[in-house]
């Protein structure tokens, strides 16, 4: 497969710092037609991890949440490079990868439920599942379970999504700031999707 040389695609790479030889199945087959698209991605990129909502450390980690539930090796190692240079430490790093972790397992859990609802002995038999990461976490609760949120987003799971956005609130998170990180999601979901 050639290397990437859609001018549009190189501008992200760069940004991103992502090595300019990494090919793409999805821009090769874009081609130039896709240049359109994929400066709306870079402009929507650029945008998120600069919300005025969250510093740039945040919006970094964030971003690295999407890249591990998403399983793209390229962006995990941009995003973890980004919140490093940041000054992300070894523990939150880590444990932006746990927490992806943990809320997939969440989130096929909850959504089971969901979809259950009205039969008692899934709704109402202990889960038995150990979180403990959740519970004092190094990048601080906040920021924890607005990342939970996030992930539970682009899962699809809407009990996790309800109870997350309401404990991220109780944690002092404003409406402002919880829609700029789902935007995030979403964008780095995309982002995923292309790179």
């Amino acid at each position: 497969m050639e290397a990437v040389t859609n001018e549009a695609a190189l501008s992200l790479y760069s940004e991103l710092g992502i090595d300019t030889a990494h090919t793409s199945v999805s821009i090769n087959s874009m081609g130039e037609a896709g240049a359109r698209y994929i400066k709306d991605l870079k402009l929507n990129v650029t945008s998120v991890l600069g919300s005025n909502n969250m510093n740039r450390k945040e919006t970094s980690l964030l971003a690295l949440s999407i890249a591990v539930n998403e399983k793209n090796a390229v962006l995990i190692n941009a995003f973890e490079a980004m919140a490093r240079k940041e000054a992300a430490t070894d523990a939150e790093i880590a444990e932006t990868h746990a927490c992806t972790a943990v809320m997939n397992t969440n989130n096929v859990f909850y959504r089971f439920r969901h979809y259950m609802d009205g039969v008692d002995y899934y709704n109402n038999t202990p889960a038995g599942l150990r979180m403990s990461v959740m519970m004092n976490p190094s990048m601080g609760k906040q920021l924890f379970e607005l990342m939970s949120l996030v992930i539970s987003a682009v899962n699809g799971c809407q009990r996790c999504v309800t109870s997350h956005e309401h404990s991220v609130k109780e944690q002092g998170a404003t409406e402002p700031r919880i829609y700029d990180a789902i935007r995030l999601g979403a964008v780095i979901k995309s982002l995923c999707v292309i790179i």
